[in-house]
């Protein structure tokens, strides 16, 4: 309370009511040690209902985590560690970024599904040294937003026993009751359809109640659980309990002190915490300690017996990747056979997951198309936690919070579907890059070149919206070995989220030993093709399948005795961040005559076309046909950018 009414911000309500079960939780089951935040083995606790927030920081503190009563007296201020919803690698002890409600649910799947494949692949019969559970405390909110019903779906079909959930039943949202769009609802017999193994209880204040039935979930195997508490939000308030005005605001001055009144709490100083209390909480230092000292006894004798083991889990740790693993990423030969960049990034993952540990993905039931099945490695599944092959289903957006989760527990996950339904994925994507999160999404279909399912799969405005997006690095390859390079780039990036953009159609694989090699993508931009003039007098600006457009227009303007460069520009994330010094020389200022090819929206290739240079893209939807009839129908073939460029250059 005399946290959110200092910063005249933020949701008092949650933190209130949920205190009883998180106090529970966090001295009686939860195993942590505060001193060591993360330490592998100790278990995980989201906080889906990331808007109580002040619920999770007070615990952090009390429990002694390096979190201090100053930064509590700072929440929602700029600088101090206490944001106005918890943000992963920002405080110490908060395991995701939540808010956005439904995503710490997804996000905590995720993590229970990694608990459940790291468990298969280091733990040995009478040698366990993974053995986590996965909390956490979810609201009305999160299971009415989609993106926790795809999620809570998948957990019970994969019937994972180390995810346990309380939802804070408080029957109470932004607009008021529940009764206004969630009363119809039995939330425990959806979640028993999904596989959950549900409790309800009437008093989520029964301490005892609370315990018994975490201490149930606890013995559950093969189901997840939720712990349905009732609740009330703003517990104590005389004026606010169970009223919508604690959702999202302060109690105020004078209810504040009412409600001290009402709980017996001196009414001075505030941020007040007894001494006793302090003691009592921070005995979690100590047993943190203890739990953790007796997990290194176990890896200690896990390393004695399997010293070939030892070394993956120090690379799993650290995030090393194996020696050679990029000596197995292929090469593609210029032999007259075009390929999809969606089938060489196939080739791919076929060649590089069987020697990666930690890497591995799947499909929201889109892998014959994506082509992200790597054979061999199996499916992920109840009973078969060791396999690498994973089917979301039809869950874009559960998929993706998902993913994000995995990241968090220190993989190297991808999830994949078609570059139209990146807008079902766009808040995971967001978040993913907000966390710094190493996931990976494959995005193929990639244009209006799939051709005949027409606009409604043909992605226009995506390209541009998922660039706006800060740190996300999207890479579009223009054919084979950019490919090759982009899944290099992707699997080492640390910092971030990837999303690659690959074709449907076959692509020319581009001639190496003609034009310039594929590591370019590296640097996001390169010069691929170069006339003979010191200075070229147009530049061909191009991403993904337009590129070998733009090389065949080169090599006719070539033939006319006109200067011209090829620029392949699959990323500018990546081009961005090179000197200036190396910008300006792929795209020389004195160079105004510039054309950008993308079968896209044109939004935003102004920065890299110039005032007087000019953008073959889509500013309309697309149309069902062949997609060579498309490319005819909207310029993207040789002629027509010959026939621009000899516009540009006066020509005409």
């Amino acid at each position: 309370m005399d946290a959110v009414q200092k910063a005249n911000s933020g949701h008092p309500g949650l933190p209130m009511g949920a205190a009883a079960m998180a106090y529970v939780l966090w001295t009686r089951f939860l195993r942590h040690d505060p001193l060591k935040p993360g330490w592998p083995n100790r278990d995980r606790f989201v906080l889906s209902a990331g808007h109580g927030c002040m619920l999770l920081y007070s615990l952090l503190h009390l429990t002694g985590y390096d979190l201090s009563l100053d930064e509590i007296k700072q929440f929602r201020q700029w600088g101090s560690k206490t944001p106005g919803h918890p943000e992963h690698l920002l405080t110490p002890g908060v395991e995701t970024t939540t808010g956005p409600l439904g995503q710490g649910f997804g996000n905590a799947v995720g993590m229970a599904i990694a608990g459940k494949y790291l468990g298969a692949l280091f733990n040995r019969p009478g040698h366990e040294i993974l053995d986590y559970q996965v909390y956490g405390i979810c609201s009305d909110g999160d299971l009415m937003e989609g993106v926790s019903a795809e999620a809570a779906s998948i957990a019970g079909f994969l019937g994972l026993d180390n995810l346990i959930f309380l939802y804070d039943n408080n029957h109470i949202t932004i607009e008021g009751s529940t009764d206004l769009a969630f009363s119809q609802e039995d939330v425990g017999k959806r979640f028993e359809a999904y596989g959950w193994f549900v409790q309800n209880l009437p008093d989520g204040n029964d301490l005892e109640a609370v315990t018994n039935a975490l201490r149930a979930a606890r013995q559950q195997r093969e189901r997840p659980s939720l712990v349905i508490c009732r609740t009330h939000i703003a517990f104590g308030s005389p004026n606010k309990q169970d009223t919508k005005e604690a959702h999202g605001e302060p109690l105020g001055d004078a209810e504040v002190k009412l409600t001290k009144q009402s709980l017996g709490w001196p009414l001075e100083p505030p941020f007040y915490i007894p001494n006793e209390a302090v003691t009592h909480f921070r005995t979690a230092i100590a047993t943190g300690e203890r739990a953790e000292a007796e997990w290194q006894g176990r890896l200690a004798a896990w390393r004695r017996e399997f010293p070939d083991l030892a070394q993956e889990w120090d690379r799993y740790v650290s995030g090393e990747l194996p020696e050679g693993w990029k000596e197995k990423i292929p090469r593609f030969e210029a032999d007259g056979k075009p390929i999809a960049t969606r089938s060489a990034s196939e080739k791919v993952l076929e060649a590089v997951a069987p020697v990666l540990p930690t890497f591995l993905g799947g499909a929201a039931d889109l892998a014959p198309s994506t082509k992200t099945y790597v054979k061999g490695l199996g499916d992920f599944r109840k009973g078969n936690y060791g396999a690498k092959n994973f089917h979301f289903g039809i869950r874009e957006h559960g998929m993706g919070a998902i993913v994000n989760g995995m990241a968090l527990s220190g993989l190297i996950p991808y999830g994949s579907t078609f570059l139209i339904f990146s807008d079902y994925c766009r808040p995971t994507l967001r978040l993913a890059a907000l966390m710094e999160a190493h996931s990976i999404f494959v995005f193929t279909h990639d244009s209006v070149f799939l051709g005949e399912d027409g606009p409604t799969h043909e992605p226009i405005e995506h390209l541009p919206a998922l660039r706006a997006i800060p740190n996300l690095c999207l890479i579009r390859p223009a054919d084979a070995n950019e490919t090759a390079v982009a899944w290099r780039v992707a699997i080492e990036r640390r910092g971030g989220p990837v999303a690659l953009a690959l074709t449907r159609q076959a692509l020319p694989v581009i001639d190496r030993k003609k034009y310039a090699s594929a590591d370019g993508l590296t640097y996001g931009g390169y010069v691929l093709a170069e006339g003979n003039k010191k200075l070229p007098e147009i530049i061909l600006i191009a991403s993904g399948s337009e590129v070998s457009v733009a090389l065949e227009a080169f090599e006719k303007l070539s033939a006319e005795g006109i200067g011209a460069r090829v620029v392949s520009l699959p990323s500018w994330d990546l081009f961005e961040a090179q000197p200036k010094v190396y910008r300006d020389e792929v795209l020389p200022p004195a160079v105004a005559a510039r054309l950008a090819i993308e079968a896209a929206s044109p939004f935003g290739w102004e920065r890299y076309a110039g005032p007087k240079g000019a953008v073959i893209g889509m500013t309309r939807f697309g149309a069902s046909a062949p997609y060579k009839v498309l490319a005819e129908k909207f310029g993207f073939t040789p002629a027509h950018v010959v026939k621009r460029a000899h516009e540009l250059l006066g020509l005409t």
